[in-house]
C-alpha cells in the first residue's frame, strides 16, 4: 500500500530518492581515501594536493552549504536536489578522466571542489525534502532511517573503495553516475512538492562566508608548506575569522539573511550543533588517516585498508540503531551525552594501540570509536532539525551542515599538518640513525610525507639499510599516526562538554514559521525547561 504525504508527495519513495542522492556525498567522503597511494603513485600527486583533493570537497561543502539551504528555498528542493545531483555526477566523471601530466593536480583538485559544490546544493534539498514529507510523529523515525542509512554508506566508501582501486582509481568517481540516474528517476517519482518561496537572496552573507571559510582553512592547511612562522599562514587564518565574525554582524543587520542567527538563542539548537561541530572533527577525517596508516605502517593493500575501517562500522551502525530508538524514547540528551564518552575513551585507546603495528590490539578500540560517533550523529542531527522554530527546512540544515563540514575541513587541516611535520621529524630522526647523511635523510623524510608511497619512499636509500628504514617509517608513521588520533579524542571531549549543558527532552508539537501562535512542547521526562522560542530574524 502506497502512503502518500500532504500535498501528493509519496513519503517512502521521496525517502528512497533522498538517500539515493545524498548517498554519493556520503560515500565520497571516505572512497577518496582509500585511493590516495594510487592517486599519487599513478599521477604523481604530492601529499599537499592530496590533501587538497579531500579537504578541497570538504572546503566547498562547508562554503556552500548555507548557499545551498537558502537557495533550495528560493528554487524549490526538488529543483535544487536535480541540479544538485547532476552537478557532482557530472563533476565526478570528470574526476575519473584525469589526466596525466603536470595538470593532473589543478584537474582533479578543481572537479572535487565543484563536486563539492554539487553535494552543497543538494544535501540541505534532500533532508528538506524528508522533513517536510513525514509529520512530526513520524519525523524521528524518518530521520533515523536516513541518517542511519546514509551513515551507514559511509561503510561502503573503504570496501567499494579497495574493491575498486583493483582495477582503476578512476572507477571510484564512475561509480557515483548510475547512482545519480537512480536518484533522479526516483526524484520524479517521488512527485516532490515544487513550492518555493519568493525572498530575495543574501548574496552579501553568501560572499562573506564563503571567504571567511576559505581563507581560514587555507591558513591552516597551507602551514605545513608555508610554516606556522610565516605571516602568510596567520594573514590567512586572522582574516578568514574576521570576515566570519563581520559575517555573523551582518546577518543580525540584515532583512533576510543567508541565515537567521538568532536561531542560535534556542539552546538546545546550539548546543547539537557544537555537537555536530566539534565531533565530525573526529569521524570525517578518519577516514584519511587511518587508511594511509594501515596502508604504510600495518602494510596493507587499499582492500585491506577499507577492511581495517569497516572493522570502526560495525560499532557504528549498530550504535546509530539504538541512539535513534534512544532519541524517540526520550530526547537526544542521553545518546549524545553516551556517545561522546564512548568516542572520546575509544580514539584515546586506538591512539594509544597504533604504535603496535598490530591491527588485532586495536579492533576493541576501534569498534568502541565507532559506537561512540554511531550514538550521537543522528539523535544530534535530528534534535537540530526539530528544535528549529522560526526558520525553513533548507535554511536549518544548511546552518547544521555548514558547521558539520566546516569542523571536518579545520580537523583536517589541523591534523594533517600536525601529521605532516611530526611524520617528518622523526623519520629524518631515524633515518640519520642507520647512518644516512642528513641532507639525504630530510629528502627522504620530505620524499615519504609527500607521496604517502610507503615501501617505495625506500627504493632511494642503499640496498644494506632499506630494511631496516622501512620498519623505522612503519614505526614513525604510527607514531605520528597517534598525535593525530590523540587530537581527534580531545575534539570528542569538547563535544561531550558542550553534550553536558543539553537541555533534554524531545519536541512534541510543530511550529513552522508560517504558524507563528504555535509553541513546540517538550514530554514531562525532559531535563529541563524548554527554551523560548526564536524570534523571526
Amino acid at each position: 500500500m502506497t502512503s502518500t504525504a500532504e500535498g501528493g508527495t509519496d513519503k517512502y519513495i521521496a525517502l528512497a530518492a533522498m538517500v539515493f542522492a545524498v548517498a554519493m556525498t556520503f560515500i565520497d567522503q571516505t572512497i577518496v581515501s582509500i585511493a590516495v597511494p594510487d592517486i599519487s603513485g599513478e599521477l604523481g600527486v604530492s601529499a599537499s594536493a592530496i590533501q587538497w583533493v579531500i579537504n578541497g570537497y570538504l572546503l566547498s561543502l562547508s562554503a556552500f552549504f548555507a548557499f545551498g539551504g537558502r537557495l533550495a528555498d528560493l528554487l524549490g528542493h526538488r529543483r535544487m536536489v536535480l541540479i544538485g545531483v547532476t552537478i557532482f555526477a557530472v563533476s565526478s566523471a570528470l574526476c575519473g578522466a584525469t589526466p596525466s601530466g603536470d595538470a593532473a593536480e589543478p584537474w582533479l583538485i578543481v572537479f572535487r571542489v565543484i563536486q563539492g559544490f554539487g553535494a552543497a546544493l543538494l544535501f540541505p534539498a534532500a533532508l528538506a525534502i524528508v522533513v517536510a514529507a513525514f509529520p512530526l510523529q513520524q519525523r524521528g523515525r524518518a530521520l533515523a532511517i536516513f541518517f542511519g542509512v546514509t551513515g551507514g554508506l559511509t561503510a561502503i566508501g573503504p570496501i567499494l573503495g579497495g574493491w575498486l582501486t583493483q582495477y582503476t582509481w578512476r572507477a571510484i568517481f564512475w561509480v557515483n553516475v548510475p547512482v545519480a540516474v537512480i536518484a533522479i528517476v526516483l526524484t520524479f517519482l517521488a512527485k516532490v512538492n515544487p513550492a518555493h518561496r519568493r525572498e530575495k537572496l543574501d548574496w552579501r552573507g553568501a560572499a562573506l562566508i564563503v571567504a571567511g571559510m576559505a581563507l581560514s582553512v587555507l591558513g591552516l592547511q597551507q602551514a605545513s608548506s608555508w610554516g606556522w612562522d610565516s605571516w602568510r599562514t596567520w594573514l590567512c587564518i586572522a582574516v578568514g575569522f574576521a570576515i566570519l565574525v563581520i559575517f555573523v554582524l551582518v546577518e543580525l543587520r540584515t532583512e533576510t539573511p543567508l541565515i537567521k542567527v538568532r536561531i542560535f538563542r534556542d539552546r538546545a539548537f546550539t548546543i547539537d550543533n557544537a555537537v555536530l561541530f566539534f565531533g565530525l572533527m573526529a569521524f570525517v577525517p578518519l577516514f584519511f588517516f587511518a587508511s594511509v596508516y594501515s596502508q604504510i605502517s600495518l602494510g596493507q593493500s587499499a582492500n585491506g585498508a577499507g577492511l581495517y575501517l569497516l572493522i570502526f562500522f560495525g560499532g557504528f551502525v549498530v550504535a546509530a540503531q539504538i541512539g535513534g530508538r534512544m532519541l524517540d524514547q526520550g530526547g537526544a540528551r542521553r545518546p549524545v551525552i553516551l556517545g561522546c564518552v564512548l568516542g572520546t575513551i575509544g580514539f584515546a585507546f586506538w591512539a594509544r594501540s597504533l604504535t603496535t603495528l598490530d591491527e588485532g590490539s586495536q579492533w576493541y578500540w576501534i569498534v568502541l570509536s565507532g559506537a561512540g560517533i554511531g550514538f550521537f550523529l543522528g539523535p544530534a542531527s535530528t534534535d537540530a532539525v526539530n528544535r528549529a522554530i522560526n526558520a525553513s527546512y533548507g535554511e536549518v540544515t544548511g546552518i547544521t551542515q555548514t558547521l558539520r563540514n566546516y569542523g571536518s575541513s579545520l580537523s583536517l587541516a589541523i591534523l594533517g599538518t600536525v601529521l605532516l611535520q611530526v611524520g617528518r621529524d622523526k623519520i629524518n630522526t631515524s633515518l640519520t640513525g642507520l647512518g644516512v647523511p642528513s641532507a639525504d635523510a630530510t629528502a627522504a623524510a620530505n620524499s615519504l610525507m609527500s607521496s604517502t608511497a610507503g615501501a617505495t619512499a625506500t627504493n632511494a636509500l642503499p640496498p644494506s639499510i632499506r630494511e631496516a628504514a622501512m620498519v623505522a617509517i612503519q614505526r614513525d608513521y604510527a607514531e605520528a599516526s597517534r598525535v593525530v588520533f590523540f587530537g581527534m579524542a580531545v575534539a570528542l571531549f569538547v563535544a561531550l562538554c558542550f553534550a553536558l549543558f543539553h537541555p533534554g527532552g524531545k519536541v512534541t508539537a510543530e511550529n513552522k514559521s508560517e504558524e507563528p501562535a504555535a509553541t513546540p512542547t517538550r514530554t514531562s521526562g525532559g531535563d529541563g525547561p524548554l527554551d523560548p522560542p526564536v524570534a523571526p530574524a
